[in-house]
């Protein structure tokens, strides 16, 4: 009998090392940075744990939250925020003209209002910011993990759960945390709003543009983040072909990202999808 447990366990592919050996979150969360498969592949052993998708989730809220207050407290830089959301809308008021939805001076007086209360909105305006953040954040999580599910699932045929799939796009929000700050350091030094690292950002180019969208893709951090979530999803579906998960999830993110850039030139009322 215990020949046969031990045949059982093996067949399993555990040991009484694994059983007795439990990873800690400060170990995942390092293995996330050091040895991205190795961590998943032994995260994929135990059950799934909460706390794996909802701390890194938590982390990169409070990051992106102080970091907007870092941003917004920097006179240059608000000054740039309040410009770059003005141009928005004024190419919106102007499809609201063309279109006879309302005057020109209408538009204008909108325009200002609008000005005005971003620079004397201060701290009345940052909590519902945050708030939003917050809310967004949660949202687009379990939507992303959800349709990142029913691929893995369907398409790629993987074996998991929604909590694997939670925890494959949860954990790596811990260099999602580390972009933010990367951001609000490249703002500081350029005195301005940035959104990302990329070579878009540090040539000073239009997102709104063919050109500058295509280099807004070039980036370091956001390549990172993406094929580690590859990573995951093939360690936490039982896959060995990682290679499949990783073009799967950049092609989603590319594709996706031109879906929104079409939008977003087609409507310009939409363009903070172009973001």
């Amino acid at each position: 009998m215990e020949d046969l447990n031990e045949d059982q366990l093996n067949q399993d592919g555990l040991s009484e090392e694994d059983e007795e050996y439990e990873l800690s979150h400060s170990d995942k969360m390092i293995g996330l940075f050091s040895e991205p498969a190795n961590i998943f592949e032994q995260i994929a052993k135990a059950p799934v744990k909460v706390v794996d998708w909802l701390v890194p989730v938590i982390v990169f809220i409070v990051v992106l939250a102080l970091s907007t207050v870092i941003m917004q407290s920097n006179a240059q830089i608000r000054y740039s925020m309040v410009e770059k959301q003005t141009a928005a809308m004024e190419k919106t008021m102007e499809e609201y003209v063309n279109s006879g939805a309302m005057t020109q001076e209408q538009a204008d007086a909108q325009i200002e209002r609008t000005r005005e209360m971003m620079n004397e909105g201060g701290i009345a305006m940052l909590i519902p910011q945050i708030i939003g953040i917050v809310i967004f954040t949660f949202l687009i999580f379990f939507i992303i993990s959800g349709f990142y599910y029913g691929v893995t699932r369907l398409i790629l045929k993987g074996e998991g759960t929604f909590s694997n799939a939670m925890v494959a796009y949860g954990l790596p929000f811990y260099i999602a945390a580390v972009q933010s700050i990367l951001i609000v350091i490249v703002a500081m030094l350029m005195n301005k709003v940035v959104t990302d690292v990329s070579v878009a950002t540090f040539l000073d180019l239009d997102k709104q543009e063919i050109v500058g969208f295509l280099l807004s893709k070039v980036d370091i951090v956001s390549i990172w983040f993406y094929v580690v979530v590859g990573i995951a999803y093939a360690k936490m579906f039982k896959s060995e072909n990682t290679a499949k998960y990783i073009g799967t999830i950049l092609a989603l993110w590319i594709g996706f990202s031109l879906l929104f850039y079409y939008i977003s030139t087609a409507v310009p009322f939409l363009s903070f999808l172009n973001q």
